[in-house]
Parts: structure tokens; C-alpha cells; sequence
């Protein structure tokens, strides 16, 4: 079998080459034994229990009518689009045996194979569709910007524009340490963010001169928006923004945040924890009207119990679609509750989650 297949794709390699098309992906569709197929680590789509078993559905129905796209590492390929879809060819038992082990993949261009390139074609795929989640742009885009990339690098390649840019970095709560012109180079890379990576902030809004009003207008203009320094933050000094947790995997951190939120006893006690003891987080991030507050009380709820960093959110993801419900009620229960206590309008779970929406295919 693996000979056949190696054959049917050295024939369509030199058909590829040969052809007009040769500079074009889809062109040249390789079938790889999913062995041999990695997933990234850095895909911002999500996808809900029902619309995973859609996708099921459909490929099981019509098909693999896209293939996935992919890099090709020295051992492996590591998928860039896709990743749903290559779930479903490892995971469905049916599937697997109807492709025999293997998946359709597109290989991209060996130019564009750097990570940074790599990332921006992921994104490029997703925003092409819809909308994706959020904190994982987020996050992206700060990876980017770690990488040296100007503003208007990222908004070439990732089809947005300034202030979207700047919003993402805000949704971290680390919008004024990347403008263009505080940016360092200092920063490393390969390795953890710490305080000494920090410029040096202060309260006062009037001491941010002419960027005051850039940031609310990022910050959905509201006046009652509050803003406290990384030092003031106790999510930040609890490992928040750690990049790994010590004796633990991002398998087993995920397992841990999971069981976490299952508990529902437990986690709306982790909850009152953060809003009653946080002061400083809750200030500088519940009063963002423009962020997921509802995705960051249950990273920080899941901090605050377990000191597990932001970084091992896809716990989440792990849970039921009824388990989520209820981790998102139990959030929003205590997002209001500190809204109150604190003089403000209870809200609903759209303002309190705005751009949940996401695509799979």
C-alpha cells in the first residue's frame, strides 16, 4: 500500500513541476500517512462538540472535498490549515479505514516556511472564512510581535488593520508594551517573559500624552475604563502569563483546568477568589468592555486555584458542551457580581463574550 501511494504522489509531483500550475498548492495534492502529520501549536480556532461532529458528518458524507495544508519539516509535515479536518481523518474510525491511515494534504511553498510565515497563513486561512477566537489572536499576534514584526507587516499579512492590532494586544492586557515605537529587541524569543522585559508605566492616563486617546478608542472609548500597571496585576504575579507550569505538561495542565471547571463547587469558589481578592486584575481587565471577560475570569479563576498559566487554556475545550455552558454561567454570574459591587451595569453573556464565533472548515 505505501508503495502505491508513494507512486500515485511521485506522478502527480512530476505532472506539478512540469504543468502551468506548478507554482500553486492545491496543484499537487500528496496523500501522507497521518503518522507522518503533525498538528501546530499556535491554530486560534476552536471548535464546539456539534460543530466537530458536523464536520464528521460531512466528510464521512461527501468526503474530503478540501485538503489540508501543510509545511514539510525534515521528519514530518506540520499542518497550517486544516486541523479539524485532520482530526477527523486520525479520530474517525471510519474515516481512517475508508483513507487507509493517510491524509490529502497541500503542501505550501518551501519560501514561506518560516513560522512567522507559517502563523500568518494559518490566520490568513481563518479570517478568510469568519471569526476565531479571539484570545488565541491575541496571542498570535504578541508571538509576531516577539518576532520583530512592524505593525504594518502584520497588517499586510494578516488582512487587519491598526487599531485591530492594537485592540488584540490589549484583549492580553499588554497593548502599551508593543506600539511600534516601545518595542525592544531585547526581547528573547525562545524564552519566558519576565518583569525586566517591562517598560516602565504609571497609573496616570495623562502621562500616556497623545496615546490616551488611541487606547479607549481601541477600548470601545469608555470612560470608565481602568487601567493598572502589569506590576499591580495579581494574576501577573501568580504565573498568569507564564509560558509553562513546573512539573506539568500542557496535557496534564489541560486535564487539570478541565477538572477544575467540571467542578462547578470548585470553580465558582476559585471564581470568588479572583473577584474579591484581585483587585487590581479585575479593575484593569472587568472594566474592558472590548475583551472576552468571560474567557479571562475562567483563566483566571484556574490561575488563582492551580497556578496554571493562561498558556493551558484549551482545558476548556476538553469540557462537554453542557459543561461549558455551565463553566460560562458560573463566569458570568461572577463577572456581574463584581459589576455590581463595583457600581455597574450587570451585563449579558454577548457583552460579557463578544466574537465567540468560530469556523471549522
Amino acid at each position: 500500500m505505501a508503495q502505491q501511494v508513494e507512486e500515485l504522489n511521485s506522478a502527480r509531483r512530476l505532472m506539478h513541476e512540469a504543468g502551468p500550475f506548478c507554482r500553486e498548492p492545491v496543484d499537487c495534492i500528496q496523500w501522507v500517512h497521518t503518522d507522518s502529520v503533525q498538528a501546530n501549536d499556535y491554530n486560534p480556532n476552536s471548535v464546539a462538540p456539534p460543530e466537530m461532529e458536523l464536520l464528521k458528518v460531512s466528510i464521512l458524507e461527501d468526503g474530503y472535498t478540501q485538503p489540508i495544508v501543510a509545511w514539510r519539516r525534515e521528519s514530518h509535515h506540520e499542518v497550517v490549515d486544516g486541523f479539524h479536518r485532520n482530526r477527523v481523518g486520525r479520530e474517525c474510525m471510519e474515516v481512517r479505514q475508508r483513507i487507509r491511515g493517510y491524509l490529502p494534504l497541500a503542501v505550501i511553498n518551501t519560501e514561506r516556511e518560516d513560522r512567522g510565515d507559517r502563523i500568518a497563513s494559518t490566520i490568513r486561512h481563518n479570517r478568510a472564512r469568519g471569526k476565531h477566537a479571539v484570545a488565541a489572536m491575541s496571542d498570535i499576534v504578541i508571538e509576531l510581535k516577539r518576532r520583530n514584526w512592524s505593525d504594518e507587516k502584520i497588517s499586510r499579512e494578516l488582512g487587519m488593520d491598526q487599531d485591530e492590532i492594537l485592540r488584540l494586544c490589549q484583549i492580553s492586557g499588554l497593548a502599551d508594551l508593543f506600539s511600534d515605537q516601545e518595542f525592544s529587541r531585547s526581547w528573547d524569543v525562545e524564552g519566558a517573559v519576565t518583569e525586566s522585559d517591562f517598560v516602565e508605566l504609571t497609573d496616570d492616563a495623562d502621562s500616556y500624552g497623545e496615546q490616551t486617546d488611541n487606547w479607549r478608542t481601541v477600548n470601545t472609548s469608555d470612560e470608565g475604563r481602568v487601567f493598572h500597571t502589569f506590576d499591580k496585576w495579581e494574576c501577573h504575579k501568580a504565573g498568569f502569563y507564564a509560558t509553562t507550569k513546573d512539573g506539568m505538561n500542557k496535557a496534564q495542565c489541560e486535564e487539570a483546568m478541565r477538572e477544575l471547571l467540571a467542578d462547578l463547587p470548585r470553580f465558582k469558589a476559585a471564581l470568588q477568589g479572583v473577584v474579591t481578592k484581585w483587585k487590581h486584575s479585575c479593575e484593569h481587565y472587568l472594566t474592558n468592555n472590548a475583551m472576552n471577560r468571560i474567557a479571562w475570569l475562567g483563566q483566571a479563576a484556574t490561575c488563582y486555584a492551580l497556578g496554571i498559566p493562561a498558556t493551558y487554556r484549551g482545558g476548556f475545550y476538553l469540557l462537554t458542551e453542557r459543561q461549558q455552558a455551565a463553566a460560562n454561567k458560573a463566569a458570568l454570574a461572577a463577572l456581574n457580581q463584581w459589576l455590581k459591587a463595583n457600581g455597574r451595569d450587570a451585563v449579558g453573556m454577548d457583552e460579557a463574550a463578544p466574537d465567540r464565533e468560530m469556523e471549522i472548515y
